[in-house]
């Protein structure tokens, strides 16, 4: 397998998915400066966390213009799979490749903390051999996580099993008014989403940073899973 990794000014977390990727599961990993558009013939792109330009003007809104993103939408269109973690959820969003808008946390607070994610939906790549109902406990790192839709998205996103994961409590328990378990205020507890075709996946927290129980911390390695769904 072929994993092009995408790297911003400001990705901090590009050395992340190359050990996953790469280290742990075997694939050919190259990343893609965001002035190119040569994808380098991927099977899967991954727009991986940090802080494209600063988060300067918004999150995501300077690194949708970066020339690789006509190619990276121009990959998707063509049913190619593509995966934003964190930052790279956000430039999803702003592209308009994913729905809705990540907004400030609630309380307008930067939080960084391990948080729990529940898998709803296995209707993407990234959690098709994934259990449903199965618990994550990984890190969060972000300001402007606060998922946010109009009804209408948000009906659509339920109705066809397009949110892959919830923010829960340790046991899988989703209270949305709950600020210890939805600790940023998303709407319906959603830490991500996938788009229609299964083939675009964007999430808030880090499952990256939870792949291996050496370095694991709280969450060991329940991360690892979905990344093997390819």
């Amino acid at each position: 397998m072929r994993v092009s990794i995408v790297v911003f000014p400001g990705t901090n977390c590009d050395q992340d998915i190359e050990y996953v990727y790469g280290g742990l599961l075997g694939a050919k990993t190259t990343k893609v400066w965001h002035r190119d558009s040569d994808l380098q013939k991927p099977d899967l792109v991954v727009l991986p966390g940090g802080f494209s330009y600063g988060d300067y003007l918004r999150t995501g809104a300077l690194a949708k213009l970066s020339p690789v993103m006509d190619s990276v939408r121009a990959f998707a269109e063509r049913g190619g799979k593509v995966l934003g973690i964190c930052n790279g959820f956000q430039i999803l969003c702003e592209a308009g490749l994913l729905p809705g808008v990540l907004l400030e946390n609630v309380g307008r607070r930067f939080l960084s903390r391990f948080v729990h994610i529940k898998v709803e939906s296995p209707r993407s790549f990234y959690t098709q051999h994934t259990k449903v109902g199965s618990v994550i406990t990984c890190p969060i790192a972000h300001f402007q996580g606060n998922y946010f839709a109009d009804p209408e998205t948000l009906k659509a996103l339920e109705g066809n099993g397009q949110v892959v994961f919830r923010y829960c409590s340790p046991g899988g328990d989703v209270r949305s008014d709950d600020r210890s378990v939805n600790v940023n205020g998303s709407l319906h507890s959603i830490a991500g989403i996938t788009n229609n075709g299964g083939n675009i996946v964007g999430l808030m927290p880090h499952p990256e940073r939870a792949v291996e129980q050496l370095i694991g911390a709280v969450g060991g390695d329940t991360g690892l899973a979905p990344f093997q769904g390819l």
